[in-house]
This record gives structure tokens, C-alpha cells and sequence, in this order.
């Protein structure tokens, strides 16, 4: 039996690095459940990976949902400021934040040029608080809201080594563990949310994570998406301050 999703309706979500694989899942998701959905990310145009932001727009729109795509460059603060301006001023109000946006690189560190250990910080780490910092002055006006960063299963698995992506992502659970104490008195949620188990999408294939995974250690994208539309429905008096694991999620809440 599948769990029933929480009702988003009237809520609008901010969803950055939206144009393909978990961040596209996750923007569908959440339309899905009623949200409307900004589907931001650098993406416009046909590239290299397939998928744009028009794309996963044009999808949300076919299924009966709100979308609006904006460009936006986590990695610059006048992009970033200028794509949540855009939104708030077609959207009226932003509740809902899901920073998705990332970059992966999973060499050991004497195959890891600085130009790709400052990436991997930049857009995964420093992204992540230029997103937050620029949505959050709009969350707060709402009663409540929740913010939502991406991360992986990888962070507490030391025995693989250490590489720039799950150095990153450690760095985004520490910030929003705090930011969900900062939030607390502002009725808003802050979780961090990671795959169970590998999703395999075209960012994960490219970045280096193209070896060959067993089958039971796959995980179906649809159940990422589900856990972010939980997570998205939380206040400060529900989840917060925690680090989910999408199956474990959704096995707890069922």
C-alpha cells in the first residue's frame, strides 16, 4: 500500500537544480501533491546531460500542475537573488524551499585537482546558504514553511575515504542541523534529505559514479520525491533538524 502524500496546495516551492534526475523527480512530486513549483536551475537550453528547466516545466504544466521555470546560477549571488525576485513576483509568496542543486566528484585526494574540490564546494556548500539566505526573508512571512537540502548517503560511510562531494555534503548537514535551531521559533522545518540507496541519474553517471551497482542497492527514484513532499509539509513542530533517508522515511511515516 502505497503512503498517502500530504496536500500542498497553496504552497509554492522553490526547487533549485530542478532541469533533471532527483531535482526534476522531487519538482514533480511536489506539483503532483498541489504545490506550485519554481523549477530553477542553469539549465535552459539543451546541453551535454539532457534536460532543462523548460522541460520539467512544460511536464508539470502537461500534468495539470504550476510551474514557472527561472534561470539560476547557485554558484552567483545576483543570480541566485534575481531568480527568487522573479519568483516571488509571479508567485506571490515562497514556502517551501528544496536545494537540490550539485555537483559530484568522488576521486581520492591525489586525483583531485583544487579546481574540482573548490567546485564541489562551491556548488554544493555555498550554494546551498545562497539559496537558503535568498529564499528564507520570503518563508518568514508565511505561518510556517520548510527548507530541504539534498545530500547522500555517503557522509557517514568513512570506510570509503574521503572525496570533495561527501565533504560537501557534510558541510550542508552541519549548516542546516544549526539553521533548524535558528528557524525553531519561526515555525519553520529544516532537514537535510538523502537517497537510501543509489538513484541513478545522469549527473550520477557523469560525475564519476558510473560503476556497475548491484540491483538491490538501486533505489527507484519516485521514492525520493514522496520524502520531499513529507518533508515539505513540516513545520517546527513536526520533523526538523534531522537528516532523512528517503526508504527510512517513508517506512516510518507508513
Amino acid at each position: 500500500m502505497t503512503l498517502a502524500l500530504p496536500d500542498l496546495d497553496g504552497k509554492v516551492a522553490f526547487v533549485a537544480g530542478a532541469s533533471r534526475g532527483i531535482g526534476r523527480t522531487i519538482a514533480t512530486a511536489l506539483a503532483g501533491a498541489g504545490a506550485a513549483v519554481v523549477v530553477a536551475a542553469r539549465t535552459e537550453e539543451p546541453g551535454q546531460l539532457p534536460g532543462t528547466i523548460h522541460d520539467v516545466a512544460e511536464a508539470i504544466r502537461a500534468a495539470g500542475g504550476t510551474a514557472l521555470p527561472v534561470v539560476c546560477d547557485v554558484t552567483r549571488e545576483e543570480s541566485v537573488e534575481a531568480a527568487v525576485t522573479r519568483s516571488v513576483e509571479e508567485l506571490g509568496q515562497l514556502d517551501v524551499l528544496v536545494a537540490n542543486a550539485g555537483v559530484m566528484w568522488l576521486a581520492p585526494t591525489l586525483d583531485t585537482p583544487l579546481k574540482r574540490w573548490e567546485l564541489c564546494l562551491r556548488v554544493n556548500l555555498t550554494g546551498v546558504f545562497l539559496v537558503t539566505r535568498a529564499v528564507l526573508p520570503h518563508v518568514l512571512k508565511q505561518p510556517s514553511g520548510s527548507l530541504v537540502a539534498i545530500t547522500t548517503m555517503g557522509v557517514p560511510m568513512v570506510e570509503y575515504g574521503s572525496n570533495a562531494y561527501w565533504v560537501s555534503k557534510a558541510g550542508v548537514e552541519r549548516y542546516y542541523a544549526g539553521l533548524a535551531h535558528e528557524l525553531r521559533d519561526h515555525n519553520v522545518a529544516v532537514n537535510c534529505l538523502a537517497p537510501k540507496k543509489v538513484v541513478i541519474t545522469e549527473g550520477w553517471l557523469a560525475g564519476g559514479g558510473g560503476a556497475e551497482v548491484p540491483e538491490d542497492m538501486i533505489e527507484e527514484p519516485d521514492a525520493i520525491g514522496r520524502a520531499a513532499v513529507h518533508l515539505a509539509a513540516q513545520d517546527a513542530g513536526g520533523i526538523t533538524g534531522t537528516v532523512q533517508y528517503s526508504l527510512d522515511l517513508l517506512e516510518a511515516l507508513a
